[in-house]
């Protein structure tokens, strides 16, 4: 059986799913085929149910749920940290009601959570990995950074907003949950639970041999230096990437809650996972 396997290019899953794509791990007979997107495009077209797996933005499968469930583990779950508002000089939050902020994608949890922390503020998309230019050349009062440009803005003479992640933390006392792999709900049980166990034993690969899978990972850094790279894996493959756990499941469960109590989401949803 052929599963459709997309994630983004870049270091911290390129990292989790070495495993699989160098053949490290058993795919139990099932064939792999990776495709390679960023995060708002791989939201979009989990709406058309394009890939059987699909990493995707938790604010995205508030609206996905009868699509897809959630796999226990490959999340992208920052403790304390998580996408960072970033701009030319220090803001207030009612700063940012004063012009248009950059972010990556509607459907990014990042714009969720900007959401959470704000209000409705003026927002314009911009590609991710074009944000920071975008703010240093003054376009936009704002730009919300995710992936290695949350270790890189300083590089540009940019100032920290707010980090995301943290302000969620002091709001919640529970770490940020960003994104995570989610499987069709059309693929039976017994497959989805092959399909689990396939990417959890590429995960456990990859942190039970880490220099290995860093020299692989390092390539989808952008830019980012080994220290950088390695820096940003350990912030992206975590414990929580492993397994959720409760608090892990808890957090993901109040960010939809949330969403929904402030409008971002129409109707509540429970979070489903596969059975481990």
């Amino acid at each position: 059986m052929k599963i459709r396997l997309a994630h983004s290019p870049d270091s911290d899953d390129a990292f989790m799913f070495y495993g699989l794509a160098k053949g490290k791990v058993s795919s139990e007979g099932l064939e792999f085929a990776h495709e390679l997107h960023d995060i708002e495009t791989l939201n979009r077209r989990a709406f058309q149910g394009v890939y059987e797996v699909t990493a995707i933005s938790f604010h995205a499968y508030a609206f996905l749920a009868d699509t897809y469930r959630l796999l226990p583990h490959g999340g992208s779950v920052g403790d304390g940290y998580g996408p960072i508002l970033v701009a030319k000089e220090p803001l207030s939050a009612r700063d940012l009601r004063e012009g248009v902020i950059a972010i990556p994608g509607e459907l990014t949890t990042a714009a969720l959570v900007l959401r959470l922390y704000a209000g409705a503020v003026p927002v314009a998309l911009e590609p991710f990995d074009q944000i920071l230019d975008a703010v240093a050349a003054g376009r936009y009062l704002a730009g919300l950074l995710i992936h290695e440009g949350q270790l890189t803005y300083g590089d540009q003479g940019l100032k920290k907003v707010v980090d995301l992640g943290e302000w969620w933390r002091d709001e919640t006392g529970l770490p940020l949950p960003l994104g995570g792999n989610a499987i069709r709900r059309d693929l039976s049980a017994a497959v989805a639970q092959k399909v689990s166990r396939v990417l959890k034993a590429s995960i456990d690969y990859g942190l039970a041999h880490r220099d290995e899978t860093l020299d692989y990972a390092q390539r989808f850094g952008r830019g980012l230096g080994r220290r950088r790279a390695d820096l940003f894996i350990q912030m992206y493959v975590n414990h929580y990437t492993r397994d959720y756990g409760e608090r892990g499941r808890e957090a993901i469960q109040l960010l939809l809650d949330r969403a929904h109590e402030a409008g971002a989401v129409g109707q509540r949803v429970t979070a489903e996972f596969v059975s481990s």
